[in-house]
């Protein structure tokens, strides 16, 4: 049987990760984040190209907005030199409601992953029950939907949300970081998480500070993604 390297070695394409949002500062922190990831991948890291949404808004905080999102992300795949000519070894796309994930994956050949189902399915791994922490109240319904649809009722212990305006947070980093850190928290004492995902791609940074503050598991939904994807390639899971 080949090795995980030599499995690697012939993959010469590269990664393609899709910012459904409009922010391309967001799209190069989570790119960052997911090179570090890729860098360790057996036979040497792919090449990882970004992509911005050239419409939309900067920051997905609305079920419309998500649902817009969603369409512009199924459209890539009619109108993407990249992905129409397969020229990516697979795809994730970088908004943890996974817009448009489904319907890439009807249309394209490679792997696609979306950050939120890699990050709860991580989570719930060895029997675990977790929680989320996130930022986006007005999200809580599609979150929830998002557990359903992947089968992980029986795993999760809820979702908790940090006060005030999301976008206005997100331009504080400090601040973010404390807010999403109390909610991790709350999910550990009074929801009894076993594992915490932090919901959002723009959270990414956060999602690293607070991966080393607690003794469970505090999952960033881009690693999340990245380990799904080499194992979806390379055929273990």
């Amino acid at each position: 049987m080949p090795s995980l390297q030599d499995m690697f070695e012939g993959c010469m394409k590269p990664v393609l990760l899709i910012n459904p949002n409009t922010s391309v500062l967001t799209t190069q922190m989570m790119a960052d984040i997911a090179r570090a990831c890729l860098a360790s991948w057996p036979g040497g890291a792919p090449a990882l190209r970004a992509l911005t949404m050239p419409h939309g808004v900067p920051m997905i905080v609305e079920e419309a907005d998500l649902q817009a999102a969603a369409h512009a992300v199924g459209e890539l795949a009619l109108t993407h030199t990249e992905l129409v000519a397969d020229e990516v070894c697979g795809v994730i796309v970088a908004a943890f409601g996974d817009p448009g994930v489904a319907v890439l994956r009807q249309r394209l050949a490679v792997p696609v992953v979306g950050i939120g189902e890699a990050a709860m399915r991580e989570a719930a791994q060895h029997g675990r029950r977790f929680g989320i922490a996130t930022t986006t109240s007005s999200m809580a319904a599609s979150i929830e939907a998002g557990v359903r649809r992947h089968g992980l009722e029986a795993a999760f212990c809820g979702v908790r949300f940090t006060s005030g305006d999301p976008q206005a947070l997100g331009r504080q980093p400090a601040a973010l970081q404390a807010a999403l850190a109390d909610a991790v928290a709350a999910c550990i004492e009074l929801d009894h998480a076993q594992a915490v995902v932090i919901g959002g791609g723009p959270l990414g940074q956060a999602a690293q500070a607070l991966s080393t503050r607690f003794d469970i598991p505090v999952i960033g939904p881009v690693p999340a993604a990245c380990r799904s994807l080499l194992h979806m390639l390379a055929g273990i899971g």
